[in-house]
């Protein structure tokens, strides 16, 4: 039985994933550096800490890991906050699971701050009953830490727990966390379609789909 529902935050919830290629182009920018073509899928699931300790390795950035990540938050926030939406038929979906008194929660790489910006801008305070970054557990997704955290937090089983995420390492990080997962399409990581299809127990384009195929009937 469902009993909690947990949402990676960039791709799966919101549409923002376009936002990080323009912020690496314009600040590698910053330091001469040219955007590598395999950027992105260097860095997929790391935490927010994480891919800056990558960044100042690979780059051999002059700045703290502090400065780095302090200047990415000023460079996202402001998109968060009044560009970035949310995915399509996501305030269904948490109307439905609140009116069916299952848990929410979001597990994301991203940053406290930008999360919460973005939860603010969309008035979505009320609905999450945690809300943690893969900057607060041992490991960055595909490792399960951040979902189990999640899990332990609610005090549901992981087994309980449905996972919505948009990209590999994120569907292995909630099957390695023992939950069932549901790979939502997002244009960013269209190219991988096949394989999340492969990997996790439902795939969706649009969440209004899951209220009328049984996915929380169905167990």
């Amino acid at each position: 039985m469902i009993k909690a529902v947990i949402f990676d935050l960039d791709g799966s919830m919101v549409d923002s994933m376009w936002i990080w290629r323009a912020i690496d182009i314009e600040y590698l920018g910053r330091f001469g550096i040219a955007l590598p073509d395999k950027l992105q899928a260097d860095i997929e699931g790391m935490s927010f800490s994480e891919t800056a300790a990558y960044f100042k390795k690979r780059f051999a950035l002059p700045d703290d890991l502090e400065k780095i990540k302090a200047d990415w938050n000023g460079m996202a926030w402001k998109k968060y906050e009044q560009e970035v939406p949310l995915k399509k038929g996501v305030k269904e979906l948490l109307d439905y699971c609140k009116a069916q008194n299952i848990f929410l929660g979001i597990a994301t790489s991203n940053s406290r701050h930008l999360v919460e910006t973005v939860i603010q801008a969309q008035h979505l305070e009320s609905y999450f009953d945690c809300i943690m970054t893969a900057c607060e557990v041992e490991k960055g997704k595909p490792a399960p830490d951040i979902y189990l955290a999640v899990a332990e937090t609610l005090r549901v089983d992981p087994a309980d727990c449905l996972v919505f995420e948009d990209i590999v390492p994120g569907i292995q990080a909630g099957l390695n966390a023992g939950m069932r997962v549901c790979a939502v399409y997002d244009q960013y990581s269209a190219y991988q379609d096949e394989e999340k299809r492969r990997l996790a127990d439902y795939y969706t384009y649009e969440f209004k789909e899951l209220m009328e195929n049984g996915i929380f009937t169905d167990q």
